[in-house]
């Protein structure tokens, strides 16, 4: 992401040391590193709601799809597919409701 070389850090590290202090050093180098911390845990919570959205949108286009087709001629293999289709999308519509037990 950013190309940093030795002399880079080497100076960002004197300054640092002569503008904050060598007694407040490790306390700023503490908080760096816990905000960079959370960044990254934003940011990955974030690409994982993101991935979940994607899949559930297409989880309903093919669901759209398969709605669209004509069961009525489709082999049972594929009517039970369609309808652990359909189950898993209402599934992930309700992620927190309990799951109804089918006798």
């Amino acid at each position: 992401m950013f190309d940093i070389g030795f002399w880079e850090l080497a100076i960002i590290s004197i300054l640092t040391l002569v503008v904050v202090g060598p007694e407040r050093l490790p306390t700023v180098v503490r908080s760096v590193i816990n905000t960079i911390r959370r960044a990254k845990a934003w940011i990955s919570a974030t690409q994982s709601e993101v991935e979940h959205q994607l899949r559930i949108h297409e989880l309903h286009e093919n669901l759209k799809k398969a709605e669209s087709l004509d069961t009525d001629d489709l082999s049972p293999e594929l009517k039970a597919s369609i309808d652990e289709l359909k189950q898993a999308a209402e599934a992930v519509q309700n992620p927190y409701e309990k799951p109804s037990k089918h006798d």
